[in-house]
């Protein structure tokens, strides 16, 4: 009886360990997917806060740099960045310094998820197709190699969320004087899709998408390239053990932004004035001597630029870009560096330059 009960614990036992290593087996593939999975969460987290931190830190210049694109030139209200920004204050007070930022937050903050997301998978992809092709394993991303991730990263993070940036900039403009009042995002979206059309929501996608291939290729190419060259080369001992400051790093950021707004920045202001098309309460740009009440009509991109060279000059390309280049600087940095920051703090291993 007792060898029985002990062959049965012997055959109990041996049962129970071929089912433990079953399921150790079978769980193997499942660990490396939940970290995987992990560490994209973390990666699209990162982003976000990077973006909406960044961008709330300089709204009052985004609302400035969106008026002086689409206002009236024949009747000026703001006129230059300390006077517009006076001129906000005193006639909205603090909080319409701030207008619009809930709804470009809202936008920016998954924008700029899958945007530093979107880089890093196509800087991966890129990066094999290379090695591939050159046969060389060991092989890095170069600047262009790099433009290209940058140019695939905007396109697909403008692309998601572009409706939202459409219906940003009309609240942004909107006054309390407006005849329109949008009350919010989803009566913005709602109103915009009803009266105007779905395809309304995707006014001046175009040059957006034309835009954004300089602009956010060349942040993305600049820092990093900027990054690589500092830590090789190490001038003034800025480099430590291989690893920058975060001021040298909000430097780099700085520059990356001066550099790719200033490119993509006429596309900025065609995007802006095509978005306020069909919306008659918009304080946007008229034909004439300005007494008439209706706004220029663009029926596409290249419409729109020789309509704005015609009636205004090309400088006119480069409306409000002051106040967006003192916006853009410490935007840009600031992304970058929260990004990997909060990356570092979440624990996540790879960061973009990796």
């Amino acid at each position: 009886m007792a060898s029985e009960d002990v062959k049965a614990s012997e055959s109990a036992v041996s049962t129970f360990v071929n089912l433990a290593e079953e399921a150790k087996i079978a769980t193997e593939g499942v660990k490396p997917r939940k970290h995987a999975l992990q560490t994209i969460c973390k990666s699209l987290i990162a982003g976000g806060i990077a973006g909406g931190v960044s961008r709330t830190a300089v709204a009052p210049l985004e609302r400035l740099k969106i008026l002086l694109q689409v206002q009236n030139p024949h009747s000026i209200k703001y006129n230059g960045t300390v006077q517009g920004l006076k001129h906000i204050w005193q006639t909205e007070g603090f909080r319409g310094l701030f207008k619009g930022n809930g709804t470009n937050c809202a936008r920016i903050v998954p924008n700029s998820a899958v945007k530093f997301f979107s880089y890093e998978q196509a800087s991966k992809g890129i990066l094999w197709m290379y090695q591939q092709q050159t046969g060389n394993e060991n092989a890095e991303l170069n600047p262009l190699l790099r433009l290209g991730a940058g140019a695939c990263a905007g396109i697909v993070a403008m692309s998601a969320t572009y409706p939202m940036d459409m219906v940003r900039g009309r609240l942004t403009v909107q006054t309390e004087n407006s005849p329109r009042q949008y009350r919010g995002i989803f009566h913005a979206l709602s109103t915009v899709f009803r009266e105007e059309g779905p395809r309304a929501l995707y006014k001046g996608w175009l040059p957006s998408v034309i835009g954004v291939i300089p602009y956010v290729g060349l942040n993305f190419a600049v820092y990093e390239s900027l990054k690589d060259w500092l830590v090789q080369s190490n001038p003034l001992g800025l480099a430590q053990d291989s690893e920058l400051s975060v001021t040298t790093r909000l430097a780099c950021g700085a520059m990356a932004g001066t550099v790719g707004q200033t490119v993509a920045y006429p596309l900025d202001v065609i995007r802006r004035r095509m978005q306020m098309v069909g919306w008659r309460d918009a304080s946007s740009v008229v034909v004439g001597d300005g007494r008439s009440k209706a706004p220029v009509e663009y029926s596409g991109m290249i419409d729109a630029f020789t309509k704005t060279v015609r009636h205004e000059g090309f400088r006119a390309l480069y409306k409000g870009l002051v106040p967006n280049s003192v916006k853009v600087v410490p935007s840009i940095a600031i992304a970058f560096v929260t990004y990997e920051v909060v990356k570092d703090i979440l624990g996540v291993e790879m960061r973009i330059s990796d």
